[in-house]
């Protein structure tokens, strides 16, 4: 009989708008995720190994720093308030491992108050389970005689300056200036970050 065929072209109709959907769900959910999580794309400015969206917290937000802010459940910084960098690489543009040393070293650009961590995917402060946290703060760090600093990350002990890390595998750095002129600046392009040098890893 005829409804045997056009009962088969329509099943395969059907399956093949359901896999049309499937994909366009799949690879549109993806590049969502990954706009979101990727520290690069609209409205980033990158200095070096760090990246910042100075527009996060303001008004004229794109939609995905909006989706950020509003996803992470985050205080957004204003202008006037101050900016975040983050570091996913190094300055050779290696990715971050927390089983690495690494030596952030520089200066620093004018601010009231700034702060520097270590942080998971998530950008949350990695738990050290120790009484040090990973973090540190412009008020206690150690200064060079030309006012530059030199700050080791590792998972062992090191003198001066030491941001310590647990554990293993994908490793970020949050440099947050509070108070600060580069905040209000536009192009940013006279800032100056310290760099990241990569050291010994663990096996």
């Amino acid at each position: 009989m005829a409804w045997f065929p056009v009962r088969s072209v329509m099943l395969k109709n059907a399956l093949l708008t359901l896999l049309a959907i499937a994909i366009a769900v799949g690879l549109g959910g993806g590049s969502v995720w990954y706009t979101l999580n990727a520290q690069s794309g609209i409205g980033a400015i990158r200095i070096g190994p760090w990246t910042a969206f100075p527009a996060i917290g303001t008004p004229n937000a794109d939609p995905y720093s909006q989706a950020r802010v509003a996803r992470e459940g985050v205080l957004a910084l204003g202008r006037a308030e101050g900016l975040s960098f983050v570091a996913e690489r190094d300055s050779a543009g290696q990715a971050l491992r927390r089983e690495c040393a690494y030596t952030i070293e520089g200066g620093f650009p004018t601010a009231r108050f700034w702060t520097l961590y270590a942080a998971d995917r998530s950008l949350d402060v990695i738990a050290t389970g120790k009484p040090r946290p990973a973090a540190l703060h412009s008020y206690e760090i150690l200064r060079t005689a030309d006012d530059t600093a030199r700050i080791s990350v590792s998972r062992h002990p090191a003198p001066g300056n030491w941001l310590p890390v647990t554990g293993s595998g994908t490793l970020y750095f949050v440099l947050t200036f509070y108070d600060t002129p580069i905040a209000n600046s536009t192009g940013l392009s006279d800032v100056v970050l310290p760099g990241i040098e990569k050291g010994r890893c663990d096996a």
